[in-house]
């Protein structure tokens, strides 16, 4: 319906009965017929027939229906999607530490605050080992003397600094993981973003589940391992360092001995971190497919409770999950072994030690106080090895994950989100016109919909379009809609191609009432006013207006809520006819100079 003008009473029967007056019907049954062409609109046959009615009111000139004929093709069912869901670009995208900076540039501060507190208390946590070395030395050096009040000065001093180490770290893990929490935030707004401004075909042949995970379980990862994770590798990479470095401080001949261990570690953390990446991005991709098939299967339990599937849809969710659990005994298998040898490298550096540090107190080249400072450094180096094998193992989980979100969050849309211009209300009409349009749903291109379509629709007029199912009438929809582009031809405004037009723009400008009309789960306010530009900017009054002229007012009032009754997700708490009634509503809200009717009136 284009140019629509709500001051038209002819028009009001039609939106406040909900269905087509006499003369509509009338109109429509006649369509059903072959009419001949006229010059008003043309279409190259492909299969299936659509007649398209231009309808003016009774009394009006040339009152008798004008009709035309258009010859389409089938229109297609919703595409199914792939069994292997890849909505983003081909080819994933290098993931690389310039990503990790930019995501990490606005915490760079509270970050920066956090590693001054890591350094600080790594530093007092790595100093006590030496000063305690030393008081084993003064102990053990003089065991005739009185040394209780120096010993009690120091062990007060080294409890007081020990206090601002615990402080230190308890600050910098405050500061971590706020600054975590932010970069989730950002990143999953900046995903949720990019998702909405992909273009209709992306969501033809993307799972919802597949991006719901991606939202939020790849998100997660990937915060964890920029923040938490990455703050407790920077403290276990300074502790080994500083306990590395004080270890060649006390004993080199000791310590070139004990870290003879590390370059196969190194080796072998480089070939697992590479597996379990690769493992991590196999196991997020399968908890998708498990969380698109239970999503589905929930959000349309009434048809699955109604055919009698519920055992058939548990032993699919089991299967899925099953194949998730399979990955996870994979790395769980790699990680026991990775791990396993790291904690034996780590008990090796200690018998190392002893060993070691045995013989060279027999030959006098080291006092007690340095074997057990010595000790006490390979302690908590084996301790941040483990600590950085954690970490290299988080990390690359989360670059698994991250490669997964930046397939999206660069993801450029085919087709324009808020770019192109915009009519003035003295150019802007609402005239439609086709021509020569060829399409076809970019998930079938081999299966033609429309070949050398053309339609011409004046402003102001009233236009049915009538046929079987599948002849192409709610692909009209969609491309005046541009949800999709066509092949070949233009679709103009007014004259202006559609594709110079700003999609956002010329949709505000647009009422629509989809083949099954789509509620949200609020109130039926709520819903009625998502038709506005600005939804906060509604009255109760224009609510109730166009409620009253889409016949919904009197069946709202029944409600103990009335106006503020939630009806659900999908509006399910609502019947059909309930549910048409209120998108009518929401579409007549704005007054939009274009009103399309997907079967609103059934």
């Amino acid at each position: 319906m284009a140019g629509y003008a709500p001051r038209l009473p002819w028009l009001l029967p039609l939106l406040h009965r909900a269905v087509p007056p006499p003369w509509v019907r009338a109109a429509c049954g006649a369509a059903g017929l072959r009419a001949s062409t006229s010059s008003a609109g043309r279409c190259g046959a492909l299969s299936g027939a659509l007649s398209c009615r231009l309808l003016l009111p009774p009394g009006a000139a040339g009152s008798a229906p004008r009709a035309l004929s258009v010859a389409a093709g089938p229109e297609p069912t919703p595409p199914p999607a792939p069994t292997a869901p890849r909505g983003a670009a081909a080819g994933p995208p290098r993931f690389d530490a310039r990503r990790l900076l930019a995501l990490a540039r606005p915490e760079r501060w509270r970050l920066t605050a956090a590693v001054g507190f890591l350094t600080v208390s790594s530093v007092i946590t790595m100093s006590a080992p030496f000063f305690l070395g030393k008081v084993i030395d003064v102990i053990y050096t003089n065991p005739s003397n009185d040394f209780t009040d120096s010993l009690s000065s120091l062990c007060a001093l080294l409890s007081g600094i020990f206090l601002c180490g615990a402080a230190a770290n308890a600050t910098r893990v405050y500061l971590m993981q706020t600054a975590g929490q932010r970069i989730v935030k950002r990143l999953r707004t900046t995903m949720f973003s990019s998702i909405l401004k992909q273009e209709t075909a992306f969501f033809d042949k993307t799972r919802t589940g597949e991006l719901i995970n991606r939202l939020s379980s790849d998100t997660a990862l990937l915060g964890r391992s920029l923040t938490e994770n990455l703050s407790d590798g920077l403290r276990a990479g300074a502790q080994a360092s500083v306990g590395v470095g004080m270890m060649f401080f006390v004993s080199p001949s000791l310590a070139a001995f004990v870290l003879s261990v590390v370059p196969p570690l190194a080796v072998l953390a480089v070939i697992y971190g590479r597996y379990l990446r690769k493992l991590t991005k196999m196991t997020q991709d399968s908890l998708a497919e498990a969380t698109q098939l239970a999503e589905e299967r929930i959000g349309n339990i009434r048809t699955v409770r109604a055919f009698g599937q519920e055992m058939a849809e548990m032993e699919k969710y089991t299967n899925k999950v099953d194949y998730v659990l399979q990955l996870a005994r994979k790395e769980a298998l790699a990680r026991a072994g990775f791990f396993g040898a790291t904690g034996l490298s780590g008990n090796l550096i200690v018998l190392s030690v002893l060993y070691k540090g045995g013989l060279l107190m027999g030959s006098a080249s080291m006092t007690v106080g340095e074997l057990s400072s010595f000790l006490m450094y390979a302690f908590w180096v084996g301790i941040s090895i483990g600590g950085l094998s954690s970490f290299y193992s988080e990390l690359m989980k989360g670059l698994g994950a991250g490669g997964r979100l930046w397939e999206l969050t660069e993801r450029k849309p085919q087709l324009p989100f808020n770019e192109g211009i915009t009519l003035g209300k003295d150019t802007f009409r609402g005239a439609l016109e086709f021509k020569d349009v060829e399409f076809a749903y970019p998930t079938r291109p081999e299966t033609s919909i429309f070949k050398d379509f053309s339609l011409s629709i004046p402003a102001g007029s009233v236009m049915a379009l009538v046929g079987s199912s599948g002849t192409g009438k709610s692909t009209i929809v969609s491309l005046l809609l541009r949800l999709y582009d066509p092949i070949a031809g233009t679709i103009t405004v007014d004259g202006f191609d559609i594709r110079q037009l700003n999609p956002l723009w010329f949709r505000t400008k647009i009422g629509t009432v989809s083949q099954e009309p789509i509620l949200f789960s609020c109130s039926i306010a709520e819903n009625i006013a998502y038709g506005a530009e600005d939804p906060s900017t509604v009255t109760a009054e224009e609510i109730l207006k166009v409620a009253e002229i889409a016949n919904a007012a009197e069946f709202i009032r029944d409600f103990p809520k009335g106006f503020d009754t939630v009806v659900g997700e999908k509006g399910i708490l609502l019947s059909g006819g309930q549910k048409q009634r209120i998108a009518i509503a929401r579409a007549l809200l704005k007054n939009p100079k274009i009103l399309l009717l997907d079967e609103a009136t059934r």
